[in-house]
């Protein structure tokens, strides 16, 4: 679970914008805590509903009585949370998270082949550092089912949700609060190119047209688009005599 937090607020009038004091929004002690509280509690609710198996010299886990003991020293030791100012700026954050929350599994021109023997695909090896000037990318052949198997591991459950939106922008009345907070940050925002339109549109001069014929100066239509060629997706088709 990822999320993004800003760094203050509008005030209870919505007049001022209030920042959060300086030096870390959130403590690493508080936090730290309640990680451990969370995670100790939800291994108790897998140890009672059956989900967890011991085996070897930690078949005794199994007895209730056992594990409550095992687990009265994790509750008193200091747990430990990484928790440090990106070293590139909020910018590389948010493209980290947007690869997560606006893109699929695995995209199309990673696929290579689907054949008798499954799904072949492209992969990145980082753990590979044998040869810096070899290039770690690497092709994996899979079996259908376990191809799908792992794409949808990546599928959210139903009525989970990818991306939830609070405060300042949430859908209700984000334009409006978002606007304000520009306003009284003093930020100036990039004309968008729908705006431009509009103001083009505004004024006396005719818009020309997109598409202009280079010998006779006519304005020219679209009537068919052309998909940019694509790697098949579908099982060659065998070759051989007929």
């Amino acid at each position: 679970m990822h999320g993004i937090v800003p760094g203050g607020g509008l005030s209870p009038d919505g007049k001022r914008w209030v920042s959060c004091k300086p030096g870390f929004f959130l403590s690493v002690r508080v936090l730290s805590r309640l990680f451990r509280r969370r995670f100790l509690e939800a291994l108790e609710q897998a140890h009672h509903s059956g989900k967890l198996q011991f085996f070897g010299d930690n078949a005794d886990l199994a007895d209730p009585k056992a594990f409550a003991r095992w687990l009265a020293p994790l509750r008193k030791i200091e747990w430990v949370v990484y928790a440090k100012r990106p070293f590139a700026g909020p910018e590389a954050v948010l493209a980290y998270l947007s690869r997560y929350t606006h893109r699929v599994a695995i995209a199309n021109s990673r696929l290579v082949a689907m054949d008798e023997r499954g799904v072949t695909f492209r992969w990145k090896d980082y753990r590979d550092k044998s040869n810096p000037d070899r290039p770690r990318h690497k092709t994996m052949t899979l079996a259908a089912d376990e191809f799908m198997r792992r794409f949808l591991l990546h599928v959210l459950p139903m009525g989970f949700h990818r991306i939830r939106h609070f405060g300042l922008i949430a859908n209700n009345g984000r334009r409006d609060k978002l606007a304000l907070v520009r306003e009284l940050l003093n930020v100036v925002t990039a004309v968008s190119s729908v705006q431009a339109a509009n103001a083009n549109a505004a004024t006396d001069e005719p818009a020309r047209p997109n598409f202009v014929c280079a010998h006779c100066g006519a304005q020219m239509f679209v009537v068919e688009s052309f998909v940019r060629g694509q790697t098949i997706r579908a099982p060659p088709i065998a070759r051989g005599g007929l």
